[in-house]
């Protein structure tokens, strides 16, 4: 086999092993609460149902409290799933309940949306 040839067909098999790669969940655990990659709090909502696979907070709701958004070829891992969207977008979920930011907390460590309405609650695995 000639050296173009065989680079070109190294190149082939790594462009379609990187199409196998799958986005992880953008979460971690943090001083006993779950947050993602950047340190931000993740919140629940009682509104929504855990295993019905879709979201509450759509519209004006979403602009306060962002979903933690899953990219289109995102899979479910351990306890992370992922809910359909009003819009059509994904959505990370914490055992089958959608998973937002809360958009007044400022910087990694913030909590400041756990209890607000008596219906939002940080994660906590």
């Amino acid at each position: 086999m000639n050296k173009h040839l065989a680079s070109t067909l190294i190149l082939a098999i790594a462009a379609a092993s990187a199409g196998l790669a799958q986005a992880a969940a953008p979460v971690k655990t943090t001083g006993g609460m779950l947050v993602n990659t950047s340190g931000m709090t993740l919140y629940t909502f009682d509104n929504d149902v855990a295993g019905s696979g879709k979201s509450a907070c759509n519209g004006p709701c979403a602009g306060l409290w962002p979903a933690v958004a899953a990219d289109a070829d995102a899979k479910p891992e351990g306890d992370m799933t992922i809910v359909a969207r009003d819009d059509g977008t994904k959505q990370w979920a914490y055992k089958g309940k959608p998973v937002y930011l809360y958009k007044s907390d400022m910087k990694a460590g913030d909590m400041t949306g756990d209890n607000f309405k008596s219906v939002w609650h940080v994660v906590k695995p």
